[in-house]
């Protein structure tokens, strides 16, 4: 009789195949062995060069300008990378210079994307265009309107606060490349406040984490923003007190706001 019961290394290999973080790591002895510990290495020093990284603000400008996207570049009060990780503060808020051209950008807005690198410019430059483009196109532009497309560099995710009330945005939201971890250099989020203002707190934003083609996939990731959107304007909120139902939604289903709100 053959027994075709898996076996433990086929329990692991499966296990291994549905993540990429470092379980089930091989051993020679009591240590890791030579090939574990260079890949742990190897991840750890992407990791590092992910926060350490720049955003290509003129190509990333360049990108969206040819899609057709309206685009404004601001600064955080940060004037470089190392002031940006030392005195998170300054990443918080607008320099006077950009705060004046918002100024004049300002207008009676509903929503306001806002692009940072936060602590991975890796994640912007793969997945805030793709994120960007899947959301804008199921967006009914006939009842929302939206604010140009601000491109914020060395911003944190209470960046957005400023922006949005110097625009005059209802709602916000903030495109930021996540703290790198070890299998995940890359990963963006998406923070949405209502009624932006500076002072607001985490416990006031929704937050959608890991969008990558690994993690939370570009249509899931649109498909549940919208949601959220649509949510936060109907009742005027977001944060702990807006609970993310979006599964209730059908799989795949990337409807309208409007649709969503009839």
């Amino acid at each position: 009789m053959v027994d075709n019961r898996p076996t433990p290394l086929d329990m692991i290999s499966k296990l291994r195949s549905a993540t990429p973080a470092r379980i089930f790591l091989p051993r020679a002895g009591a240590a890791l062995t030579t090939r574990a510990t260079l890949d742990f290495q190897l991840a750890h020093a992407e990791a590092r060069d992910a926060v350490e990284e720049r955003l290509n603000a003129e190509s990333l400008f360049g990108d969206m300008s040819s899609r057709g996207l309206k685009v404004v570049c601001v600064r955080s009060a940060a004037r470089d990378r190392r002031s940006f990780l030392l005195r998170p503060d300054l990443g918080r808020r607008l320099d006077d210079e950009s705060r004046e051209r918002l100024k004049s950008a300002g207008g009676d807005y509903d929503l306001a994307f806002v692009i940072a690198e936060g602590l991975s410019a890796r994640a912007i430059d793969r997945h805030a265009i793709p994120l960007l483009e899947k959301t804008l196109h199921s967006l009914d532009r006939t009842s929302w309107k939206i604010a140009p497309i601000i491109l914020a560099e060395q911003g944190r995710v209470a960046l957005g606060d400023d922006i949005g009330e110097t625009l005059g945005a209802r709602l916000v939201a903030v495109l930021i490349g996540e703290r790198p971890g070890l299998s995940s250099p890359d990963s963006l989020g998406v923070y949405l406040t209502f009624a932006p203002r500076v002072g607001r707190t985490d416990a006031e934003r929704n937050c959608l984490s890991n969008i990558r083609p690994q993690g939370l996939t570009y249509d899931e990731a649109a498909r549940k923003l919208l949601y959220l959107c649509s949510e936060a304007r109907r009742r005027q909120l977001t944060g702990v007190e807006l609970k993310e139902e979006a599964e209730t939604l059908a799989s795949g289903q990337l409807r309208t706001i409007d649709e969503k709100e009839s």
